[in-house]
């Protein structure tokens, strides 16, 4: 008689085992129509950040980033460099080093339609070994630096090009 009650917590115990394995979970579900996570970090096409920017911060103080076609560069101010996570959309997120004053942290850019400019926020993630530092960031506005080129400057084709000729 006692077999038969230590046997019903253990039937019952089964018997849920299998009705939860018998069922998928829903949050399993993956829809096939979106993107995962690391691609959707790749979404944007970053060339448009390759190239010279103008960086000025929320005191006036200009200081000139030059990127590469991932995103990712350098600045002279304190050893800088920029690293580029996600560019979605018109949202560009990533992380900032300045080696000379063992610092780091993070930016968020939220760029015009056409890519020449944006307002941004920076934020401290460390300084020296404070992980958790309390100091504030600020914000900046970035343009791009374009090369600009008068009419004058325009190369004109050699005759022997024109027409076929």
């Amino acid at each position: 008689m006692l077999l038969r009650y230590i046997n019903i917590p253990f039937l019952l115990v089964s018997a849920l085992l299998s009705a939860a394995c018998a069922k998928p979970a829903v949050h399993q579900a993956v829809s096939m129509d979106s993107s995962p996570p690391s691609m959707a970090s790749q979404a944007g096409d970053r060339h448009v950040l390759a190239g010279e920017w103008e960086y000025r911060d929320d005191t006036g103080a200009a200081v000139l980033l030059t990127l590469d076609e991932q995103g990712s560069g350098h600045y002279d101010w304190k050893d800088g460099r920029f690293e580029t996570h996600t560019l979605i959309d018109h949202t560009w997120t990533g992380m900032w080093f300045q080696e000379e004053n063992d610092q780091d942290g993070g930016f968020t850019v939220e760029f015009s339609p056409d890519f020449s400019e944006g307002e941004g926020q920076w934020w401290h993630s460390r300084i020296g070994t404070d992980y958790a530092p309390t100091q504030q960031g600020g914000t900046f506005h970035l343009s791009k630096k374009t090369a600009t080129m008068s009419h004058n400057d325009t190369p004109s084709v050699p005759t022997s090009d024109r027409q076929g000729k």
